[in-house]
């Protein structure tokens, strides 16, 4: 197979690393550019970057020039990752789809747009028709592709087969979020260290629009009702959630966790190279999942389910859901997300 050309656009931030990490040796895309902003741009990688992630290092890409996150600076890169900040995010990944690049972008910017998908690829692959309905619509031969925003693309794993299988009334969740979903350098040690904050901007919006927009149809967002409440914690990476459901039909605890095992999506039917197999893992232990145990279940590409219980109050179920945010629920979303419309053959 002759591998697709791709660059990353925030190249320097740490979901950019995350992008390096993943990129490197796939089977299917070949990095060729890196980009950020002008700070950045004119020096190599290794002149420019403080690299805070574990495991693998940058050293593939260590001699590469950073360039500025302009379409003609790109050079002949089929299609970008965007891990730029919202703020930024928001002209540029237009310009990029402009000129002709498809853009999967880990930014908020665009997610809400009527005509740009978010995708979680297991949950909802069958809203990438938007692609070519944008592209008719926007007269433009790119596409911006979003994936959910961390918090949202874990939950919505774990609710889907719920909502397919019982139906769902309302949904309410406590977050319990990692230190890496706020960028580096992040949350001020005097702010966090022996304490947690209960509030991070627009998160709660965010999880309960984007939810919705996912779990139904971009024409018709889904019915049930929501409800967030986000909060940071002293983790490193993986945000765990607890998830309180009231469903439809009645369900029992024992039977949501078959079903909850048993799951996939069509990723996992494409053999898609990122998939991860299974996507939902679910735990017995009482005192599991654990953001340092579980976070890298699958390569950090599956989310861990344990705590499955009756809730008496909603007449449902309740469980706890741990993923982790800058893998599943960012770069390695964006990347499953390219190659399940590679293999759709729409990019």
């Amino acid at each position: 197979m002759v591998k697709v050309k791709v660059g990353v656009l925030g190249a320097t931030g740490m979901v950019g690393g995350r992008f390096i990490q993943f990129l490197k040796g796939h089977p299917w895309f070949e990095l060729q550019a890196l980009a950020a902003s002008e700070r950045s741009t004119g020096r190599t990688f290794a002149e420019t970057v403080k690299w805070k992630l574990e495991g693998e290092t940058f050293s593939q890409v260590a001699d590469m020039e950073v360039r500025p996150a302009e379409p003609k600076a790109l050079g002949d890169v089929d299609l970008v990752f965007s891990a730029l900040p919202a703020e930024v995010a928001h002209k540029v990944e237009e310009d990029f789809a402009r000129a002709g690049f498809t853009v999967f972008s880990n930014a908020s910017s665009h997610r809400m747009d009527p005509d740009v998908p978010i995708l979680n690829p297991e949950v909802n692959a069958d809203h990438a028709y938007l692609v070519e309905e944008q592209r008719r619509r926007r007269k433009w031969e790119g596409a911006i592709i979003t994936n959910p925003n961390c918090t949202t693309a874990i939950l919505t794993l774990s609710v889907k087969p719920i909502l397919d299988a019982f139906g769902l009334k309302r949904l309410f969740l406590v977050t319990m979020q990692a230190l890496s979903g706020a960028g580096y350098p992040g949350v001020p040690s005097l702010d966090i260290v022996d304490n947690v904050i209960p509030y991070i901007s627009r998160e709660e919006e965010k999880v309960e629009k984007e939810s919705l927009k996912i779990l139904g149809s971009p024409e018709k967002p889904a019915e049930f009702r929501i409800s967030a409440s986000c909060n940071r914690v002293p983790t490193l990476d993986g945000h765990l959630e607890a998830v309180f459901a009231e469903t439809e039909a009645e369900a029992e605890p024992a039977e949501v966790a078959e079903v909850l095992a048993k799951f996939e999506g069509e990723p996992q039917r494409l053999g898609l190279p990122t998939a991860p197999k299974p996507p939902i893992v679910v735990r017995a232990e009482m005192d599991r999942p654990q953001p340092r145990l579980d976070r890298w279940e699958n390569r950090g590409m599956s989310v861990v389910v344990g705590r499955v219980r009756r809730d008496a109050a909603l007449g449902g179920v309740k469980y706890l859901v741990l993923g982790h945010n800058t893998v599943r629920g960012a770069a390695g979303c964006s990347i499953l997300n390219a190659e399940l419309l590679k293999a759709k053959g729409i990019i």
